[in-house]
């Protein structure tokens, strides 16, 4: 069914357009970040978040609290920090005051890496809006999207 049959509910119509939007901005920043820094929007995206903690130099998040951050499944989540791990783009860790707690961090070459990219990351999102903005079913979520308070 097309985002515009009618009879989708007016619910349903948007979220299919919201679903669409997603899709086409996720897809451009994707090929963006894969071919200029061999990072996808998931991995990027685990690093933008870490990289904002701060309770370290890097920032940490609970191994649960970054499945949460970047919706994804526990073991997802896990097989994502793995392959990071393993690029030594972030690290794991035991928490001090808490045997059990795993933290997990971004490392010096992470944040290297993430200000590479991040100019990339937010060019593709630039493109993305601005194409998506020509299409009448997508221009009123866009123009939401860029209303929305800075510190959302």
């Amino acid at each position: 069914m097309a985002a515009t049959d009618p009879s989708l509910t007016g619910l349903a119509q948007g979220w299919c357009a919201l679903s669409l939007l997603h899709g086409k901005i996720e897809s451009r920043i994707g090929r963006a970040l894969e071919s200029s820094h061999e990072l996808s929007v998931r991995e990027f995206s685990l690093l933008d978040v870490l990289s904002r903690q701060h309770d370290g130099p890097g920032g940490h998040l609970q191994m649960k609290e970054v499945a949460e951050a970047v919706a994804l499944s526990q073991s997802a989540t896990t097989r994502l920090v793995t392959r990071l791990e393993d690029r030594g783009l972030l690290r794991r860790y035991l928490c001090d005051t808490d045997r059990r707690g795993i933290y997990t961090e971004v490392t010096e070459a992470g944040l290297t890496l993430l200000g590479e990219a991040r100019p990339t990351h937010d060019a593709a999102l630039r493109d993305a809006f601005e194409e998506a903005s020509g299409n009448p079913l997508l221009a009123p979520l866009v123009r939401t999207v860029q209303e929305l308070p800075a510190a959302v």
